[in-house]
């Protein structure tokens, strides 16, 4: 049950982690790999946080450079976007001061620029280097850019 199990077949190996603990043979646990796998669950939290938030700046970035484009669908992505967000912030209230960390703004960014420069065919200059909203304002549930 041990690294090898691990990588054969992680779902597995976790079955048999899961029932060592619930049976208290801490000795016989794969420490090194549970710890991993906990880190992961944080990584994996961030990513989809990374994710929900890449696509929502990106239909922002689109509303407000293709005004006479927008759609209903492009308000309805924004709208899940910020629900899932706000799920998500709900769920695991730590991923806030994610929220703030610089690197993983500018790292969100770069992904939504990529995103609307491929959604909407327009030159990279069309879209700011940087985020030009304070992330409360791209979450808040009735703003759009352009409106202020």
């Amino acid at each position: 049950m041990g690294a090898s199990s691990y990588a054969k077949d992680v779902v597995l190996w976790a079955q048999q982690q899961a029932a060592l603990l619930r049976s208290g043979q801490f000795s016989k646990l794969d420490v090194e790999h549970l710890a991993d796998e906990i880190e992961d669950v944080g990584k994996t939290e961030k990513r989809e946080l990374a994710s929900h938030m890449a696509v929502l700046l990106a239909h922002l970035l689109k509303w407000l450079a293709q005004p006479d484009r927008r759609t209903r669908s492009w308000q309805s992505t924004i709208d899940e976007q910020r629900r899932r967000i706000a799920l998500a912030l709900e769920e695991t209230p730590s991923l806030r001061t994610t929220l703030a960390e610089p690197r993983w703004q500018a790292a969100v960014w770069s992904d939504a620029r990529v995103i609307a420069i491929t959604d909407t065919g327009l030159a990279g200059e069309a879209f700011p280097d940087k985020c030009p909203w304070p992330t409360d304002r791209a979450l808040s549930p009735n703003w759009l850019p352009g409106a202020d």
